[in-house]
């Protein structure tokens, strides 16, 4: 897809959940790839295969945001989301493409994560859904016993969800450490393979929040082992849809 093309093109790179604390604002921002973006105009959602039109798209300068009639290639627009969009999607006025997506990259730090307040539980589902859409950290639930388990890049990104649960969620979680090296995606193509070593690993597995099956390796020794005793199923160190 080129930018002068005439056909309507574009993805979502980057999804803001209150952007402005005051209406719970989550906002999906569109890259326009190719074509032009208008105002109250169809265009169809790849991924949900259905069409959406979008009476407030908005561009955002520092601080001030306008709504706008129409873009262009290289511009990005802002659109409100009630939950249709995941980065990575493609926007186009027809065409079925899909443009490679943002990956997911194994996190450095693991860390439980419990609800500090019974009384909260939805509100906590609500906020770690749409904090984890924004792609700074990754929830993964394990197989064995449904717990959760956050991963990031750095220490600091623990802190930084719990104060957003907090003050825009009203919601309360706690930490505990799991000692936990490596997150590695699977895939295998021999079904027989591939249930022979969820059978043996599955303590080690967890699915990540878009359902796919996840190795949490504890060291890295650990790792080496499990590549060697199943040599059928591949490792991956990113995720992209």
């Amino acid at each position: 897809m080129q930018p002068d093309e005439e056909k309507f093109s574009g993805f979502v790179f980057k999804i803001h959940a209150n952007i402005d604390p005051r209406h719970r604002d989550r906002i999906a921002f569109l890259r326009i790839c190719s074509g032009k973006f208008e105002r109250n105009t169809n265009y169809l959602h790849v991924r949900n295969a259905r069409q959406m039109r979008f009476a407030n798209p908005t561009s955002f300068m520092a601080s001030k945001k306008e709504v706008i009639d129409d873009a262009y290639p290289g511009d990005v627009v802002g659109l409100y989301d009630s939950g249709n969009f995941k980065i990575g999607d493609t926007l186009t006025d027809g065409e079925v493409l899909h443009f490679k997506g943002i990956p997911h990259f194994s996190p450095e730090q693991f860390r439980y994560v419990e609800n500090a307040d019974p009384l909260k539980s939805k509100q906590l589902a609500k906020g770690l859904d749409q904090l984890m859409d924004e792609g700074v950290a990754q929830l993964f639930t394990k197989e064995i016993n449904g717990r959760k388990i956050i991963g990031t890049v750095g220490a600091l990104q623990f802190e930084v969800i719990q104060y957003r649960l907090q003050h825009e969620y009203g919601a309360s979680c706690s930490y505990e450490p799991v000692n936990l090296h490596k997150a590695c995606w699977i895939r295998c193509d021999d079904e027989k393979a591939f249930q022979e070593f969820r059978s043996r690993r599955n303590k080690d597995l967890a699915k990540d929040k878009d359902g796919q099956l996840v190795f949490l390796a504890e060291s890295a020794w650990a790792l080496k082992m499990a590549q060697e005793a199943h040599p059928a199923v591949e490792f991956r160190f990113t995720s992209e849809e």
